[in-house]
């Protein structure tokens, strides 16, 4: 379970209605408000004075928010829209049950795995809410081994890169399948060919 320092708790439930008033949303999404999420809660709020931290920097305050469901899905457009019209920078505790995972936006939404509640961890890493909530980014976003060879990009370098792993690990896996159930043997060598160039540009992204 996360765990803050009791002078970051704040436990405010705040009324969905009234939240979600607040929002510029689709009614499609309105109504997925509605349907997907039991309540939330401003769980934390990670300051200077509540970490005991430097005040440099631009961030002046992280919130966290609980996000309960009522069915173990939900639309993500929600999360989405709550954190690109928020100023404040939000990290969000996604719940159903004894089942949990964490999110975050950073131009694009990133959430972790679903898992037992109790099994969530996040560690704050800086003297600075700039430096923790690039931790918080990397933590959540960063769900492919880099390797060593990316630890002196910038974060932002880190997942464009990582996306471009996906894509290629995706492309990857689509020509493996037709490769397999293609009869005609020229079409075969032409996947076999294409399916090596990926491979090959994969490992030179990988740094291997």
């Amino acid at each position: 379970m996360l765990i803050f320092p009791n002078k970051a708790v704040v436990g405010r439930i705040m009324p969905k209605e009234a939240f979600y008033k607040r929002l510029t949303l689709s009614r499609e999404v309105r109504e997925k408000f509605v349907s997907d999420i039991k309540r939330i809660v401003m769980e934390y709020k990670l300051a200077p004075d509540t970490l005991n931290i430097e005040k440099d920097g631009e961030i002046s305050e992280i919130l966290v928010l609980s996000i309960e469901l009522k069915k173990p899905e939900m639309d993500y457009r929600i999360i989405e829209n709550i954190a690109r019209q928020n100023a404040h920078k939000l990290l969000f505790l996604i719940k159903f049950r004894d089942q949990g995972q964490l999110a975050l936006y950073y131009n694009k939404l990133y959430t972790t795995k679903w898992g037992p509640l109790a099994d969530l961890e996040l560690n704050v890493r800086g003297l600075k809410l700039d430096d923790i909530w690039e931790g918080f980014i990397e933590q959540i976003g960063l769900q492919e081994d880099l390797g060593s060879t990316c630890d002196s990009l910038s974060i932002s370098e880190k997942l464009k890169k990582q996306d471009t792993i996906l894509r290629l690990q995706k492309k990857i896996a689509k020509l493996e399948r037709l490769s397999r159930i293609e009869k005609q043997p020229k079409k075969r060598f032409e996947l076999y060919t294409q399916l090596q160039n990926l491979k090959k540009t994969l490992a030179e992204e990988k740094g291997e």
